[in-house]
């Protein structure tokens, strides 16, 4: 299964013609959801998330540092190489790559979801981190069907292996 962290073309060529319509108020009065909002998320107890001791970002993106890594800095532009696994709030593992091949994506250029872009900054290599991100920054009111659901709220523990 390719990770479900790459922005597909199939994806974009859905989502722009919607959001260029609604956009032009052409879409009337449809209702595609709310957006999610990690503050609020019922997180299921095994995940382990606190969003109360986590680092807000923004309104749809916190982290924490579970291992601090002592290697080089995570920055726009940079190739990283990171193991990771990500779960529904409730407690559905949907993707993991931990005991496989690591995923190498660059940082910055919308390679993956918009929260990895942003929540992975700073972090060292040698380090884990969890992110807690909205659906403004994952998937939005698309989803990733059949696996994740529109306006799902998104937690990953990332581990990053190498920056180049």
């Amino acid at each position: 299964m390719r990770p479900p962290l790459s922005f597909t073309r199939r994806a974009a060529s859905i989502l722009l013609p919607l959001l260029t319509l609604s956009a032009a108020g052409c879409l009337g009065g449809t209702h595609v959801g709310t957006p999610s909002d990690p503050a609020t998320a019922p997180f299921a107890p095994s995940l382990g998330v606190n969003i109360s001791q986590m680092t807000k970002i923004s309104n749809d993106l916190y982290i924490q540092d579970v291992v601090n890594g002592t290697g080089a800095q995570a920055a726009s532009g940079k190739t990283l190489s990171v193991t990771y696994t990500g779960w529904l709030v409730n407690g559905t593992k949907f993707d993991s790559n931990v005991g496989s091949q690591a995923y190498t994506f660059p940082l910055g250029v919308q390679a993956v979801i918009s929260g990895w872009d942003q929540g992975l900054v700073g972090m060292h290599a040698g380090g884990t981190r969890m992110l807690v991100i909205g659906s403004r920054l994952a998937y939005g009111s698309v989803g990733s069907p059949p696996v994740i659901p529109s306006n799902a709220t998104l937690v990953f523990v990332v581990q990053l292996l190498t920056v180049q």
